[in-house]
């Protein structure tokens, strides 16, 4: 079975249509279906659309959220939910082109886990162009995941990996990076990307800003999410290093001025200053990488560190 999962809020426009795509590709295709649309507290009547569906087509299920959670929320929600062995997301405003399905599945079966759209001629204003540019140069160069377009909408998984991720905040837009640190294969195909034909955009300025912190916390847990002290430790251990060097020279001279008052007394150098601070946060930061494994330790005693691929 393909589990189609599209989060919406506020797309009651283009709901009747899009179903309409998706069982006209599966049909052509013979694939078993069901989809899941997550509406994600949307406000404009969605939901009376869903239900509608639901009650024609039984391969139609719907959730409904009580608030706008965002999209990771939705998606996580509609993961949760599917039975299918293959998982398809895909944005309900019409740009992902149902018809792409067939090409993305066929990749997916020729040994890939995880497939995602690369929408190579977009249909969006040219600022938007930019930004999704630099912000996916940013995020390939960051995590090591060399794709083209991270957060594009439609993506094919393998059951297996949507089971093992957990999506939360705004981490969806990093997906094929929390992905590919769990040891599965990530690739990317062309796609159609398709001018709006409902609505607007809600991606802005501050979403990108927020994608930066965002990928810096998802750049810190994929590497040190489970050995925080390696890093935290590390540049405490530096600074500590730092500080303990200057100090056993203001030492040196310390005794060296005791017989030759000609030389500047410490009190003046600032050495001194520069010293105290690498050894105060120095051990601030080990102290900071100590307690974080300790809340790591604690907090992963029932999560697997690691993802089997089969057994025998």
């Amino acid at each position: 079975m393909i589990s189609v999962v599209v989060p919406l809020y506020n797309e009651r426009p283009s709901l009747e249509q899009l179903h309409r795509e998706i069982v006209q590709t599966a049909e052509r295709q013979q694939l078993e279906l069901e989809i899941i649309f997550v509406d994600d507290g949307s406000t404009d009547g969605s939901w009376e659309v869903i239900t509608a569906l639901a009650g024609k087509d039984p391969r139609v299920r719907g959730l409904r959220f009580r608030r706008n959670f965002g999209k990771a929320a939705a998606l996580e929600g509609g993961f949760r939910a599917a039975r299918g062995t293959r998982i398809v997301t895909m944005d309900a405003d019409l740009q992902d082109d149902p018809s792409e399905l067939p090409r993305l599945l066929d990749v997916l079966d020729a040994g890939y886990d995880l497939v995602s759209g690369w929408k190579r001629t977009r249909r969006d204003p040219w600022r938007r162009r930019v930004a999704s540019r630099v912000f996916n140069a940013v995020v390939s160069r960051a995590t090591g995941v060399r794709l083209h377009d991270h957060n594009c909408g439609l993506k094919v998984y393998r059951s297996d990996v949507v089971r093992e991720i957990r999506l939360y905040g705004e981490l969806h837009r990093f997906v094929p990076a929390l992905v590919h640190a769990r040891g599965f294969r990530v690739t990317e195909v062309v796609v159609n990307h398709r001018p709006r034909a409902f609505g607007a955009s809600k991606y802005g300025p501050l979403r990108f800003l927020s994608g930066l912190l965002d990928l810096a916390s998802v750049t810190f847990t994929t590497g040190f999410g489970v050995r925080p002290l390696h890093l935290l430790g590390s540049a405490g251990l530096a600074a500590l290093m730092f500080g303990v060097a200057g100090m056993t020279y203001l030492a040196v001279l310390w005794v060296m001025r005791l017989s030759d008052p000609s030389i500047t007394p410490l009190h003046e150098r600032p050495m001194l200053t520069y010293s105290a601070a690498a050894v105060i946060v120095g051990a601030q930061l080990i102290s900071l990488g100590l307690l974080a494994e300790l809340v790591t330790a604690y907090l992963r005693r029932d999560a697997d560190t690691y993802s089997i691929a089969e057994e025998a």
